[in-house]
């Protein structure tokens, strides 16, 4: 029960004399709320439905049954201590009157006042009882608080197939969840020490796993390791435990607490990827050695056939490079789609829990830092769906000599007073075929990169220039424009520049860098049909060019904007999502706007819906669905429905191409009021 005051009041039980109404009288006047009980058994039952503190005449229940109450009071949850107001007469207290010690000793929170009292004893007890019995209510209302956010973190890491474990010091004790055991080979109900663990470890990483360990408790670091695992069957498994060290007050490690992954199927692929790697360098090998041994049969072979080798060596080079960087963008395309799914359930989640917090400025912090943990989640999956080429990008028409003049001030507010900043922008240029808001942000991570190369200060020039490509292994004939950052830094030698554009490659410092910086631009680039160009000397400096297409219309004027439309406030939605953890947080915000929601946990469930006749405003559907995805979803609603709005949620941009592609589309995750800004242009 919410405090209020039903919650508050005093319950008033003194069935002799004028006590009851004369406590009652002082309580209402003090600006309390009292109720006046005929007997111990309305006591009770009010005291159930809930009250801030009981003032009891002891005459009342000094030979009364006392069960009721009793088994009340020691049945309390944790969060509450019931207050009592034991009415004695002069000299009755528990240290003279052995009958007071034994109802302070059944009543527990018991406070005596001996009659006659004064009034403004009387209403102070009772002001300091009903301050003590808010407390308890917010105490109650953190505890579910913190129980709400347990789930949801056992949710996120169901999820995720983590599992938890905790090492406790000096002693060595292990905690492991039922998840964690299975990764070792355990069931549910086994045993499980950390004697166990160390003898599961494969004998061949034994040394390298307590070397890592060590490190971490002498230096109380992280400690993050892949290692083989043997299960109690004989079968071999890799695992991923990852844990922070926790101190006691006297700064000595406590315990290691973290999770761990079962990553079997990844490190089989990455072995069997290495075994391919070296059968083909040996296939390489042995052709290399063929070559040879023809160049020395055959003298009548000229210098040029040579080139011709090694075109097709370098060729056969680029392809591998692009095969691999192709396969590991799709798998984190896909990482990335599943992440923004995590995301957007536990961001629309706080949303809606922020909204119904009581005023309390420590929980709002919590909930602040919880959102902005989770804005940084998604602004690192956008980073991964540019390197993945699966970002939503506008490409039209823009002038870049414009853009770039446009990014002035941001540029050197973010280069700050050491660095030189200069613009090579010529007239005349065509326009570029580009997203203008990712390309403003592949500039300013270039011109960021190259200010981290000069920490003394330097100068840096921005450079756009036409370009014409004929014969290229990458780009397709015609018109492009380079876009140029080169600065006057240390420069990279040739074994980091190979690796440059390569994700989670860095060469700052440790937390300095994610490393997809590059891989992001080189991401966005391909994507727009052009490619990066990396060149780099050691203390001469390094240049990134961006080669753009040209476009082949002139770009886009703006338009006056039309008067707003009156928007319709309250719809009937249809909601389509498979997610049970999508679907959950995104009807409550739709039904927090005000808006009645109709679910369908798969596109062929909604499309019965969409047949029969019940009223529909809009159809928000996810894309990424079994069976049926939510463009092919959208596609038969128009034969049931054309003129039904159709709103696609999707977390990235692998779909396919065709006139369904300008479906309004909202990106995961979103806010609540990015959602509702989106429901409501549709609706107008």
């Amino acid at each position: 029960m919410k405090p209020g005051p039903s919650s508050e009041r005093t319950l008033i039980l003194a069935p002799n004399g004028r006590d009851a109404s004369v406590a009652a009288a002082l309580i209402g006047e003090a600006g309390y709320y009292a109720s006046i009980c005929p007997d111990l058994a309305a006591l009770v039952e009010d005291i159930v439905k809930g009250a801030g503190l009981a003032v009891i005449a002891d005459e009342a229940i000094k030979t009364a049954d006392l069960r009721a109450l009793v088994s009340w009071l020691n049945g309390q949850p944790s969060w509450s201590d019931f207050p009592v107001v034991l009415l004695t007469r002069q000299g009755g207290g528990p240290e003279r009157n052995p009958d007071a010690a034994r109802l302070a000793k059944l009543l527990g929170n018991v406070t005596f006042l001996e009659r006659p009292f004064h009034p403004t004893t009387l209403v102070s007890i009772v002001g300091s009882a009903v301050r003590g019995r808010r407390r308890q209510y917010q105490t109650r209302a953190i505890l579910d608080e913190l129980t709400e956010s347990e789930n949801l973190l056992q949710t996120a890491m169901s999820a995720g197939h983590l599992g938890a474990l905790e090492l406790h010091l000096p002693d060595f004790e292990l905690e492991a969840s039922d998840t964690c055991k299975s990764y070792f080979g355990r069931g549910p109900g086994e045993t499980f020490t950390y004697r166990d663990l160390l003898d599961a470890v494969h004998p061949d990483d034994r040394a390298r796993r307590q070397q890592a360990l060590d490190q971490a408790l002498e230096a109380g670091s992280n400690y993050s390791l892949e290692y083989r695992v043997i299960w109690p069957d004989g079968s071999e498994h890799w695992v991923d435990v990852r844990a922070c060290a926790v101190r006691r007050p006297d700064g000595e490690v406590a315990s290691l607490v973290g999770v761990c992954s079962d990553i079997t199927p990844r490190k089989t692929a990455e072995i069997d990827r290495e075994n391919l790697l070296e059968q083909l360098a040996a296939e390489r090998s042995a052709l290399a050695e063929l070559t040879a041994t023809l160049e020395q049969r055959v003298e009548e072979r000229t210098a040029d056939l040579m080139k011709e080798v090694a075109a097709r060596e370098k060729a056969q080079e680029q392809l591998r490079q692009a095969q691999k960087m192709e396969t590991i963008g799709q798998l984190t395309g896909g990482i990335a789609h599943d992440f923004n799914n995590l995301l957007m359930a536990v961001m629309g989640n706080l949303d809606l829990l922020r909204k119904r917090l009581p005023d309390d400025p420590r929980l709002q912090r919590l909930v602040d830092g919880a959102l902005q943990g989770a804005e940084r989640g998604a602004s690192l999956t956008q980073r991964l769906l540019a390197f993945a080429r699966q970002q939503d990008l506008r490409a039209v028409p823009v002038d870049l000599r414009a853009l770039i003049q446009g990014m002035g001030n941001l540029l050197e507010r973010s280069l700050g007073p050491r660095i030189d900043l200069r613009l090579d922008l010529p007239e005349g240029l065509p326009p570029a075929r580009i997203d203008a808001n990712q390309l403003e942000l592949a500039i300013l991570n270039l011109a960021i990169n190259a200010r981290d190369a000069m920490p003394d200060g330097g100068s840096i020039e921005i450079r756009v220039a036409q370009h014409e490509v004929q014969n290229d292994p990458v780009l397709k004939p015609g018109t492009y424009l380079k876009v140029s950052v080169v600065d006057s830094g240390s420069g990279m030698p040739p074994e980091i520049l190979e690796k440059a554009i390569e994700p989670f490659f860095s060469s700052k410092p440790l937390g300095k860098g994610t490393g997809l910086g590059l891989s992001m631009v080189h991401g966005l680039v391909v994507q727009l049909g052009g490619t990066l160009e990396l060149a780099s000397q050691v203390g001469k400096g390094t240049a990134a060019t961006m080669v753009l297409p040209v476009a082949t219309s002139e770009p886009e004027i703006e338009s006056t904007a039309a008067a707003p439309q009156q928007v319709k406030r309250s719809a009937v939605i249809l909601f389509v999502d498979d997610d049970p953890l999508i679907a959950m947080s995104t009807v409550e915000m739709l039904e927090d706007l005000g808006h009645r929601v109709i679910e369908a946990n798969s596109a062929v469930h909604a499309l019965d819906i969409l047949k029969s006749e019940q009223p529909i405003d809009l159809l928000m559907t996810d894309h990424v669905m079994p069976g049926m995805t939510g463009i092919e979803l959208a596609a038969a609603t128009r034969q049931v429905r054309p003129s039904l709005p159709v709103l696609l949620a999707t977390g990235y941009a692998d779909l396919p191409e065709g006139t369904q592609l300008d479906l309004p589309r909202l990106a995961k995750p979103y806010h609540q009021d990015q959602l509702r800004d989106r429901v409501e242009q549709l609706l107008a």
